[in-house]
């Protein structure tokens, strides 16, 4: 395919780049051992920015034990659920009442096999309670089970100063109180903690206005819309935006908010491999070739959705690749920057910025205040006719309560930090020091060996633990270490692609990652 933004895709489970003599940076691609240019029609093709993925595969023998582990725990479960059923062993999920047996089974036994028999042994390292404000240290109340994990109860003991790794707070800014909070403080006394109406309605306020009119300042774009919940956000605006005879074109590991506002828009969908523009292209040629099944009339809209930075894999979106492509086949393109948005690019702008890019030649962009901001809720930014339109017809706009002016407040004071407006470099610095820690990080890991995903400029990183046994044991000895770690699998990863999730903070001291 022509090399939309200076370079080819090549999709390789190890993907490295090397400068060239000439000053220019080849793309390379690293795949079993064996390094490749990419090119086309005998000519090499560069990127104008330098990306450095890494997707490397486990050894042989990993895998299989893996296997065997899920293998043996399936084999117990089995029998477990044998002894359950004769009475043998009492049985703590929910069940139907006798008299309610003939009925159309509101449980689903087979549907929850896993959660019965696996997640429940291990449960203790999730919904960990927190007693204090998410930093770079944070405070764990300690429990404890009598059950294996189907309950827990509290010591009434504290873990105090555990370094968090888990939490989304990229910039550092959920922090305790502080005098630069004063204006928050302000707003509460003024407006309330909330506002008890929708935007349609009685719950536009001053400081929703306020707020909209910075964001779209700040991403360089025409309007902006803002909502009281980041999930909501892509859930309840694409409905608005596509429907039946549209096409989404998804990214396979697309967040789960974006699959379901594609689900509950009614449009078709059709998944394309992970940031695989050969993939991506084949689904726009076939599109505009066949059109719509059976009829064979041209789709209404096509309309691409992808994330900045995918937070389970911590890579970032090939978009200089994906904008040309739209361009070509007359698509349009709907960004999810939920975790790239004030943690990636030189001044925490986003994926277009990381690129330099001009933001207009992406048609939605969307992103959460829940992550950088340490506030919550959502927006949609782009071009006037696009949020307008949003006002109106947006699920969320019309019925869900608009956004607590506190958070607000917060939001407007973490973009105001960001963009220097309160006198200060403060916002800068913190941008750039979560780069410092992020490239640290990562490279630090690599060197002890571990195997890790995604982009070298990603705070989100990944690293695979893959065996179901290992996952519970390094969450736990990681605990009594006082580190905090999120640990993830199945389903929210491949089977066999357990692996803890480490989210890296401006707010990290050099100490604190190398104690990790």
């Amino acid at each position: 395919m022509a090399n939309p933004g200076g370079g080819t895709v090549c999709n390789g489970k190890l993907h490295n780049h090397k400068k060239q003599s000439n000053g220019l940076q080849s793309r390379n691609c690293t795949k079993n051992g064996i390094v490749k240019e990419a090119q086309q029609n005998g000519r090499t093709h560069f990127y104008d920015k330098l990306i450095v993925e890494s997707f490397e595969e486990a050894p042989l023998h990993v895998m299989v034990f893996t296997y065997m582990g899920y293998g043996i725990g399936t084999l117990f479960g089995y029998l477990r659920d044998f002894m359950r059923n004769w009475g043998i062993e009492k049985c703590n999920a929910a069940v139907e009442r006798k008299e309610q047996r003939d009925f159309v089974p509101l449980y689903q036994d087979f549907e929850n096999f896993y959660t019965r028999n696996l997640y429940m042994r291990i449960r203790d390292n999730w919904n960990r309670p927190i007693c204090s404000a998410p930093g770079a240290l944070f405070d764990v109340m300690e429990r404890v089970s009598d059950d294996y994990n189907w309950t827990f109860r509290f010591t009434g003991r504290v873990i105090k100063d555990v370094i968090n790794m888990g939490s989304y707070n990229f910039l550092g800014l959920a922090a305790k109180y502080d005098e630069s909070m004063r204006t928050i403080k302000d707003v509460l006394e003024v407006y309330g903690t909330g506002v008890a109406s929708t935007r349609h309605e009685m719950g536009t306020l001053d400081k929703h206005k306020e707020l909209e009119d910075l964001v779209a300042k700040f991403l360089n774009v025409e309007a902006a819309m803002v909502f009281g919940m980041g999930f909501a956000t892509n859930s309840m605006n694409i409905p608005a935006l596509v429907g039946k005879g549209c096409l989404i074109l998804s990214d396979e590991l697309n967040h789960t908010s974006l699959v379901l506002g594609a689900r509950l828009s009614g449009a078709t969908i059709r998944i394309f491999k992970h940031n695989n523009t050969q993939s991506l292209e084949k689904l726009l040629r076939d599109a505009v070739i066949y059109g719509q099944p059976r009829t064979r009339r041209a789709w209404k809209k096509i309309l691409i959705l992808v994330e900045g930075v995918y937070s389970m894999e911590g890579s970032i979106v090939h978009l200089p690749q994906i904008i040309a492509l739209k361009k070509k086949y007359k698509a349009y393109l709907y960004i999810d920057e939920a975790h790239s948005i004030g943690a990636v690019g030189p001044t925490g702008r986003g994926v277009t910025e990381f690129f330099g890019l001009d933001p207009h030649e992406v048609d939605v962009l969307m992103g959460t205040f829940t992550k950088s901001f340490g506030a919550a809720g959502g927006y949609i930014a782009g071009r006037k006719d696009l949020v307008d339109y949003l006002r109106v017809h947006s699920h969320s706009a019309v019925y869900a309560s608009s956004m607590s002016p506190p958070i607000a407040e917060q939001i407007i004071r973490s973009l105001k930090h960001l963009m220097g407006m309160d006198g200060t470099t403060q916002g800068l610095q913190r941008v750039r020091q979560l780069a410092k820690n992020t490239r640290y990080f990562r490279q630090r890991l690599q060197e002890m060996g571990f195997i890790i995903y995604g982009n070298e400029n990603s705070p989100v990183v990944p690293l695979l633990l893959y065996m179901p046994g290992k996952v519970a044991a390094f969450a736990r000895h990681m605990l009594e270490k006082k580190i905090g770690v999120v640990v993830v699998g199945f389903p929210a990863t491949p089977l066999a692609e357990a692996r803890a999730r480490f989210c890296v903070s401006a707010a990290h001291t050099r100490e604190m990652l190398d104690t990790i």
